[in-house]
C-alpha cells in the first residue's frame, strides 16, 4: 500500500467513525425525546429525574402518574422499538451477505408469513397477548424449518433452493392467514387480526419485551461474533473455503441467528416491512460494506429509524397509525431507487 493509499484509508476510517458517533448521538436524542411524546405531558427534566432515580438516590418531586407513564407505558415501547429495529436491520444485513443479494430481506425464508399465521390463529382462538406472541414465534421458526427441509430435500440446501423454498412456504402461510381471516368474526376478531398484521408497538409491556428480548439479543450476539466471516461469505463460497471458513456451518449459524431475531421481532411487533431491506443499504452508504463496522451501524441505525417511525405513528393522527403502513410509505421510494441503481451496477 502506497503512502497516498494509507492516507486515504485513514481518512475514510475517520469519516466512518465520525458518522457512527453521530448515529449514536441521534439515537440517544431520539430515546430521550420519545418520552416527551404522548397525550400525558411530561417535562424533560422530569423524565431525566425519573430515569436517574433508578440508579441514583433522588427524592421524588414528580407525581406518581408521571412515573407510571414514563416507566410503565413509554419505556417498554421505546425499548421495543429500538430492539425490533436493530434486530430487523441486522438480520437483513446478515441475509444479504449470506445470499449475496442486495434485495434480500429478513422474511426471505417465510418467517414473517409463518409468524403472522401463528398470531392470527392465536387471536382467532382467543389466546392472551403472551400466547399470541409465543404462537407467532413458534410458527415463524416452523416456517423456516420447513423452508430448510424443502431446500435440503430437493436441491441439497443450496442458496437458490432455500430462496425458492422460502417463497413457497411464505405463500402457503399467507394463504393460511387469509383462511383464518375468512373464518374470524368480522365485528371483533377480524379487526384485531388485521391491526396486528399491520404492525404496532402500542400494547407492548415490560414482561412481553423481556420475553422477546432474549432470542433477539442472542441472535445479535451470534451475528456480532461472526461478522468478520460474513465478509468472507459475501465474496463467494469458493473464496471463503480457500480462506479456511466452514461455509455450510457458518451459513447455518447465521441463518439461525437472523431467523431467531426476525421471528421474535414479528412476534412482538407484528409485520413491519422494508426495515430489514433499506437500513443495510443506508448503512453501506455511510460506512461501507465491511461487516465489522456495517453490522454495528445497522444495529444503531435500525433502532433509530424504527424509533423515529414509532414516534411519528403516535402523533400523525388521533389514533395510532400502524407501523407497517409508515415503513412501507417510507421504504417504497427507497426500494425504487435501489432498483434503479441495480440496473446500473448490480446487473
Amino acid at each position: 500500500m502506497t503512502a497516498v493509499e494509507r492516507v486515504e484509508a485513514i481518512r475514510l476510517a475517520g469519516r466512518s467513525a465520525t458518522r457512527r458517533v453521530g448515529l449514536a448521538a441521534i439515537l440517544a436524542a431520539l430515546f430521550l425525546g420519545s418520552f416527551l411524546i404522548g397525550r400525558y405531558p411530561v417535562a424533560p427534566h422530569t423524565v431525566m429525574a425519573i430515569l436517574a432515580a433508578k440508579v441514583l438516590p433522588l427524592a421524588p418531586f414528580w407525581p406518581p402518574q408521571a412515573e407510571t407513564v414514563v416507566l410503565t407505558v413509554r419505556l417498554p415501547r421505546i425499548l421495543a422499538a429500538m430492539l425490533v429495529g436493530a434486530a430487523l436491520s441486522s438480520s437483513g444485513a446478515a441475509f444479504q451477505g449470506v445470499f449475496r443479494n442486495p434485495m434480500v430481506s429478513p422474511d426471505i425464508l417465510g418467517v414473517a408469513a409463518g409468524a403472522g399465521f401463528g398470531a392470527a390463529l392465536a387471536i382467532l382462538l382467543g389466546w392472551s397477548a403472551a400466547g399470541v406472541q409465543l404462537c407467532a414465534f413458534l410458527t415463524g421458526l416452523a416456517a423456516v424449518l420447513a423452508t430448510t427441509a424443502i431446500g435440503l430435500w430437493r436441491a441439497g440446501g443450496g442458496t437458490l433452493a432455500l430462496v425458492l423454498a422460502g417463497i413457497i412456504v411464505g405463500t402457503v402461510f399467507s394463504a393460511a392467514i387469509s383462511l383464518v381471516k375468512y373464518l374470524a368474526d368480522p365485528h371483533n376478531t377480524l379487526p384485531a387480526i388485521t391491526f396486528w398484521l399491520m404492525g404496532s408497538l402500542a400494547s407492548v409491556t415490560a414482561a412481553e419485551l423481556a420475553m422477546a428480548a432474549l432470542p433477539m439479543l442472542a441472535g445479535l450476539a451470534m451475528l456480532t461474533l461472526l461478522r468478520w466471516r460474513l465478509n468472507l461469505l459475501s465474496f463467494g463460497d469458493d473464496e471463503a473455503r480457500a480462506l479456511g471458513v466452514d461455509v455450510t456451518r457458518t451459513r447455518a449459524v447465521v441463518i439461525v441467528a437472523a431467523t431467531l431475531m426476525t421471528a421474535a421481532s414479528v412476534a412482538i411487533s407484528g409485520v413491519i416491512g422494508l426495515v430489514g431491506l433499506i437500513v443495510p443499504h443506508l448503512a453501506r452508504l455511510l460506512v461501507g460494506p465491511n461487516y465489522r463496522v456495517l453490522l454495528p451501524t445497522c444495529t444503531v441505525l435500525g433502532a433509530a429509524l424504527l424509533l423515529a417511525v414509532d414516534d411519528c405513528a403516535r402523533v400523525l393522527a388521533a389514533g395510532e397509525v400502524p407501523l407497517g403502513i409508515l415503513t412501507s410509505l417510507i421504504g417504497a421510494p427507497f426500494f425504487l431507487a435501489l432498483l434503479s441503481n441495480g440496473r446500473k451496477g448490480w446487473v
